[in-house]
């Protein structure tokens, strides 16, 4: 029987709310709704449950899954007798190495003819297709440095077995072709830069040797002989004349200490001269006394020349004579000390002349060496220039023959696969089971959603509808006392409708069950 709302005496009474029904009050009216509406809530979770099974048999796909491990070593034994010989043409980033390897267009084509996609002879754009789904459906990782695992999902195990097991041959194939091809490429182009850098070389020194032999000055170490060589000539410049000064003033104190001896040697000297004659007249005239007579004419001259001496004689103690400038008389240079002073004064009137000259000769090399300076500084920049341009062209070229010669070395251990060694760790295996969620997952994950959605469905209806359930919110809404409550009692017929949708809801629920189990049974006589 229904149940109503009942008007309260200010007016119509206000719909019951869910948060109304206490938990105590809530779950009988569930059960009851329930029991009214078992044929509509058996439905419901018989089609969900079947249309879960439908889709975990049809429309879900079974993808199988096969795994193959590569273990890229580098060599031991070589890398430590070549270390530094050789350039190391490894991989850090080996899955990124393998992916490029694999996803290229050359193995997807021999992919597609090992899956036997082109039997049924493809056109380009759904070639295209099948390649960008291989790629999605490959998963290529490196779980330590030295590994790379190739995960390749495929509907059927065989092809998931045979694609897997050549992407693992055909990763080790390519990658080794690869670095000998690397290795090769880096030689052929470090060969072709040494070529070109011995042609640069070889100009710069031909530019240099003609530009040093056009310029004489240009040479290595001009500059510094040069400056050296300006040093010491003015050096010499300096010490020439200071000697020359020093000469002079020799020579000017000579003539004058010579000019003063000359004249006191003069005096002295006649005074002695003087004496001289006397007494070798005096010693004439004694004999020719012995001989002759005073009368004598010869002794007669004698006499006279002794008094002429006498007289001369006297003079000469009374005074002395100046010198004559620029006369010498026969007995100043007879004295000693003017002989010497006179030749001390030729002496240093030669060595005034001899640092004259040396002088003159210094002062032009000087001038020279000065010019020369000056055209080696206006061919320093050229020089330098061409230099600069011949070292760095040698520095280059040296560095290329080692790296020639390195490159040629390892060219040699990727060719003979001495550098690196790939190899299967784990080779693939037939998938026997499929891999992600399997059909026992998706039809408990149906059933699951078939039981919960019809009592969510009747707790939402419970729970938001407006009817009043309970007696006590009868008194609570209405403010009336409730005398007594009336129980609802089915017809016959509300009965028999009853039974036979009892009836059809078991029957229902026996056939999801006969349907999971009839799957069940066909899946492990399949396995």
């Amino acid at each position: 029987m229904a149940t109503h709302a009942l008007p309260g005496p200010g007016g119509p009474s206000v719909p019951g709310k869910p948060r109304d029904l206490t938990p105590q009050e809530l779950i009988p009216v569930l059960l009851r709704e329930a029991r009214k509406r078992l044929v509509p809530l058996v439905s419901i979770f018989a089609a969900v449950a079947l249309l879960t099974l439908l889709v975990g048999v049809f429309v879900i796909p079974r993808n199988y899954s096969a795994s193959v491990t590569i273990l890229a070593k580098d060599s031991d034994i070589i890398q430590p007798l070549l270390e530094g010989r050789a350039v190391s043409t490894g991989v850090a980033d080996r899955a990124g190495m393998a992916r490029q390897i694999l996803f290229s267009r050359k193995i997807l084509e021999q992919i597609l003819a090992i899956g036997n996609w082109k039997e049924a002879n493809p056109n380009p754009v759904e070639q295209e297709r099948l390649m960008e789904e291989i790629r999605k459906r490959t998963l290529i990782d490196s779980p330590r440095p030295d590994l790379v695992q190739i995960t390749y999902q495929d509907r059927d195990p065989q092809r998931a077995f045979d694609v897997t097991e050549a992407f693992g041959s055909m990763l080790i194939t390519e990658a080794l072709a690869t670095k000998a091809r690397e290795s090769r490429d880096a030689y052929e182009f470090i060969d072709s830069q040494v070529s070109a850098y011995h042609a640069k070389l070889t100009g710069a020194e031909n530019n240099l040797q003609q530009y040093r032999s056009e310029n004489v000055d240009a040479q290595p170490g001009s500059a510094t002989d040069v400056n050296a060589r300006i040093v010491s000539l003015r050096n010499q410049v300096e010490q020439t004349r200071m000697t020359m000064q020093e000469q002079q003033s020799l020579g000017a104190s000579l003539s004058s200490q010579l000019s003063g001896e000359s004249a006191v040697s003069r005096a002295q000297t006649r005074e002695n001269l003087l004496s001289s004659q006397y007494m070798e007249l005096q010693a004439e005239r004694d004999r020719l006394m012995l001989s002759f007579t005073e009368q004598h004419p010869d002794v007669v001259r004698v006499t006279l020349q002794m008094q002429d001496i006498q007289q001369n004689l006297a003079r000469a103690q009374t005074r002395v004579d100046p010198p004559l400038p620029g006369i010498e008389s026969a007995e100043a240079q007879a004295n000693p000390l003017y002989r010497e002073l006179r030749s001390q004064l030729a002496l240093a009137r030669r060595e005034g002349a001899a640092a004259g000259s040396r002088l003159s000769a210094a002062q032009s090399m000087l001038a020279e060496e000065l010019d020369r300076s000056r055209r080696i500084a206006a061919s320093e920049g050229a020089l330098a220039e061409l230099t600069r341009d011949y070292e760095v062209n040698r520095e280059i070229y040296q560095d290329l023959l080692r790296r020639r010669e390195n490159a040629r070395v390892s060219m040699g251990l990727d060719e003979a696969n001495r550098g690196l060694t790939l190899k299967i760790q784990d080779p693939a295996i037939m998938p026997l089971r499929p891999s992600g969620m399997r059909l026992m997952h998706i039809a408990a994950a149906g059933l699951l959603l078939a039981i919960v959605l019809p009592m969510a469905l009747v707790f939402l209806l419970a729970r938001f509808d407006p009817r009043i359930r309970s007696a006590r919110l009868i008194e609570a809404q209405s403010r009336f006392p409730l005398l007594t409550t009336i129980p609802a009692y089915a017809t016959p017929r509300e009965r028999r409708h009853e039974l036979y949708g009892k009836l059809g809801s078991v029957t229902m629920i026996l056939i999801v069950v006969l349907a999971y189990v009839a799957t069940y049974a066909l899946k492990m006589s399949h396995a």
